[in-house]
């Protein structure tokens, strides 16, 4: 019985994933007739579309099948996050659960499952201001996640070759090569759109309509639109919602790559070159004027047919030099530096580790640089321009580095001791430490720059900027 039934699933698996296969172009496509290859392709994809709705009639079964909640409760932990408004955490899910999963399937299934609030933070912008997250409750987060990955075998195999953001197998990096190779083919103007606050800005009866298309469960539905208007809790009172997908629960970025693949259907269809990366989206063209009619009429598109706003202040026409996507800028070229805001950023991570007074011992704040260098440099060593910066940044910081270890000295004596026992003659020690009027200022001095050199920063493990910037890409 139970081979029967697993049989049956994988043939339905099967059936899913064959309704998004690539079908094979017609000749009018090869020729270029845009028009009536995208008419074609229009109408192919709402025959798959009513094809998947026949499919997902029973989508909610999939969803609360026991393996299905056990993989969402992995990801769920290994996510780790906060608790919501019920105060449990993922740890006393995973208890909870051993002892209530068939109730929560059950009132799933039924209909009676009663989606809670989600907890309302604040978290600062680098450039100023707040980004509001929702944080749902661990139950919700299990659920979301569970609904994300059986949705997501239905929509992601038709969403834009063009989108890279939330979706499996694909990077913030292959966006950048994408955009990288359309800059080296002569489409150096950006048309640089900004969505100003998209996630809470979604309008919740266009994507409740756009997913009953594709959805034919309407339990599913009915429990989406829940989560959608589930009110936001702060200070014990409940502000309810009535527009957008809050930021911090699982379903949130499958949703809004639902609602944005209709702005990509549309560029595609425009014949557009474009990249889009969740709300960022970039379109490539080979000149201003260009460029301004492409926006024009893009920013109509966007806020009359998808109801959502864009930021004009921030958006425009501007050269590939000046624009910044996903923390790089991309040359004339084609090659890719780093953005100068992601240098500054780095620096002040950097700075707020190396201050003077925190009291933490010199090896801990070497492991803090270190994990720092590591995380920052394992995303921005896909740049291949202007690497010579960071033998400037290393410098930088060593400079910091010496200045730490100094002022934690305290006491001219100890100082003295400290140069002293790294080589440096009682002499000079004494100079140095007896006539200088700060620690900074010591920290430049060649004295310390001997005693605290390239050799003895290695032998403390600290890691190299540029060594790791540099370093063969494979």
């Amino acid at each position: 019985m139970r081979k029967s039934k697993e049989h049956r699933k994988n043939q339905t698996t099967n059936k899913q994933l064959e309704l998004f296969k690539e079908r094979p172009k017609a000749p009018d496509e090869e020729r270029g007739d845009v028009n009536d290859s995208w008419k074609r392709r229009l109408d192919e994809l709402l025959s798959r579309l009513e094809e998947q709705r026949a499919l997902t009639e029973t989508l909610l079964e999939e969803i609360v099948g026991y393996n299905n909640l056990k993989e969402a409760y992995e990801q769920v932990r290994r996510n780790g996050g906060s608790a919501g408004v019920d105060g449990m955490d993922v740890e006393t899910l995973g208890e909870w659960l051993r002892e209530n999963v068939e109730q929560l399937r059950s009132t799933l299934l039924e209909g009676s499952y009663k989606v809670n609030a989600v907890r309302k933070v604040e978290i600062p912008k680098p450039n100023g201001g707040v980004r509001t997250l929702g944080i749902p409750t661990a139950k919700d987060r299990l659920i979301q996640q569970a609904i994300h990955q059986k949705m997501n075998i239905h929509y992601d195999p038709h969403f834009s070759e063009s989108s890279f953001g939330f979706r499996p197998n694909r990077s913030a990096h292959q966006a950048l090569e994408q955009a990288s190779g359309y800059v080296a083919e002569g489409r150096e103007w950006v048309v640089d759109i900004d969505l100003e606050k998209f996630f809470d800005k979604i309008n919740h009866d266009r994507l409740m309509q756009r997913l009953s298309k594709g959805i034919g469960d309407k339990r599913l539905l009915r429990l989406i639109n829940a989560y959608l208007q589930a009110g936001m809790m702060e200070e014990g009172l409940i502000e309810q919602r009535t527009a957008g997908t809050p930021q911090g629960g699982p379903l949130s970025p499958l949703l809004s790559n639902i609602v944005l693949d209709e702005l990509d259907k549309e560029l595609e269809r425009r014949g557009h070159k474009f990249c889009r990366y969740a709300d960022d989206c970039n379109i490539y063209v080979k000149s201003r004027k260009a460029g301004e009619r492409v926006m024009e009429t893009v920013i109509e598109f966007i806020e009359k047919k998808l109801k959502l706003r864009v930021n004009r202040e921030k958006s425009g026409v501007r050269h590939c030099t000046t624009v910044k996507f996903l923390g790089f800028t991309i040359q004339s070229d084609g090659s890719i530096r780093v953005a100068d805001k992601a240098e500054e950023k780095l620096k002040d991570q950097l700075r707020k580790i190396c201050q003077r007074n925190r009291g933490v011992e010199f090896s801990q704040v070497i492991k803090e640089v270190n994990a720092t260098i590591i995380g920052w440099t394992g995303y921005f060593r896909i740049a291949n321009t202007w690497l010579s910066n960071y033998k400037h940044i290393d410098g930088w910081l060593k400079r910091k580095l010496r200045c730490y270890r100094l002022k934690q000295c305290g006491r001219k004596y100890s100082t003295f001791k400290l140069l002293h026992s790294l080589g440096i003659s009682e002499r000079e020690s004494w100079n140095t430490v007896l006539y200088t009027q700060n620690w900074w200022a010591m920290s430049q001095k060649v004295t310390v720059s001997r005693a605290m050199g390239n050799q003895w920063f290695t032998s403390l493990g600290l890691r190299s900027i540029y060594a790791e910037m540099t370093r063969v890409k494979h």
